[in-house]
């Protein structure tokens, strides 16, 4: 296995190292610069402790022996003791560096603590910062943020997770109920001798259903184009768009007997034409299905700020608000629940907001307080 040191006896290593390192280089040149002091200025003087008589005479010799002597020994001396101070200067950096590195690398153990009690299903608790604020506190304000990012990210993992289970069952059940239709109708009608009219009722219950489960593959197929933006996109004009479905509609309105208002400005956009026509496709089908006879429908656009502005009001029965904000989701109808009528498959409204977010817009609806909805579009202008 191989050895391997912590960070902190890495630091105290170094810091130690340094201080060993500058003293040995204080030490020589100490050492150099006494040598070359001695060599010059060295002397050596015969004192005669009684007073009395003429002082003994050494031949030169000696006395530059008894010089040599002394600055050697004055020099082995400074070596012995300089050793002795560096020696204890270094053990006590060894033990100052410990306690510092020690100091310094808290709040990284800190992050590493927090970092391993921290889980998928606990992600609330967070890296305490430091004061002052240094680089070890801005590590730490560095982690806490990726922390909240993780957990925003986590937390809108389960909720398209769960959105997509509930779009999987919603999706399944309608899918399902034109199946049980038929099957029950195909049953009834074969368990006996059937005429000719129970036969003819059969068919056309079987194709009411086959017609209903076309409808929702076609909506569950737009709306998963339209989540990807699928489709050459081509400068177009909202209000041609508009008055294209609208003519198509034109049977529809008059069987009603709704009123169309329209104020259409140009507001040009780039976009995928499908896509476009499906949405206030949608959004006029929608106004026609939930309005009353002898209703109205506005429709206005232009530009604005650019910005390609698309309104469409209707009247019809009073929304709550509550309604209004579970309209977006698949499968729910205009009272906000899943309901199995001649109104559609509750895909129309998650087809708008699907094409209008993939075309870089924004959709706003609004309760009016006479009955029916206000919704606007801005998708940036081409």
């Amino acid at each position: 296995m191989r050895f391997r040191l912590t960070a902190r006896t890495r630091l105290t290593v170094l810091y130690t190292g340094m201080v060993l390192a500058a003293g040995l280089v204080l030490t020589f040149l100490t050492y150099l610069l006494m040598r070359q002091g001695l060599a010059r200025r060295i002397a050596v003087i015969v004192v005669d402790p009684d007073g009395h008589g003429p002082l003994p005479s050494w031949p030169p010799d000696d006395l530059s022996k008894m010089g040599d002597q002394l600055r050697h020994t004055t020099l082995a001396e400074f070596l012995t003791q300089a050793t002795i101070a560096l020696t204890i200067v270094t053990v006590l950096a060894a033990i100052v560096s410990w306690l510092v590195a020690g100091r310094v690398l808290r709040p990284i153990r800190n992050i590493s603590a927090t970092a391993q009690r921290l889980s998928v299903e606990n992600l609330s608790e967070r890296v305490p910062v430091s004061r002052p604020a240094d680089e070890l506190a801005a590590l730490a304000t560095t982690v806490n943020g990726m922390l909240d990012r993780i957990q925003q990210g986590i937390a809108e993992r389960d909720g398209a997770l769960h959105s997509q289970r509930m779009f999987t069952a919603n999706a399944a059940h309608e899918l399902r109920t034109p199946l049980t239709t038929m099957r029950t109708a195909i049953d009834v009608t074969l368990d006996g001798r059937p005429d000719l009219d129970e036969l003819l009722t059969m068919t056309r219950d079987v194709k009411a259903a086959v017609e209903h489960s076309q409808r929702t593959l076609d909506g569950l197929l737009t709306l998963a184009r339209s989540q990807a933006g699928a489709g050459p996109k081509h400068p177009l004009d909202l209000a041609d768009i508009v008055t294209t479905v609208l003519d198509g509609v034109a049977d529809d309105l008059r069987r009603r007997e709704l009123t169309v208002r329209t104020d259409l400005l140009p507001a040009v956009i780039v976009g995928v034409p499908v896509l476009l026509e499906r949405m206030i496709h949608n959004l006029v089908d929608n106004a026609i299905a939930y309005n009353h006879s002898g209703g109205r429908i506005d429709i206005t656009t232009h530009r604005a700020h650019d910005q390609a502005v698309l309104r469409i009001r209707n009247t019809g029965a009073v929304v709550t608000s509550a309604s209004v904000d579970r309209l977006p989701e698949p499968f729910v109808r205009g009272d906000g629940a899943r309901l199995h009528s001649d109104a559609g498959a509750g895909l129309g409204l998650s087809i708008v907001h699907a094409v209008v977010t993939a075309h870089d817009g924004a959709i706003t609806t609004a309760v009016r307080p006479t009955g029916g909805l206000e919704i606007t579009i801005h998708i940036p202008a081409g």
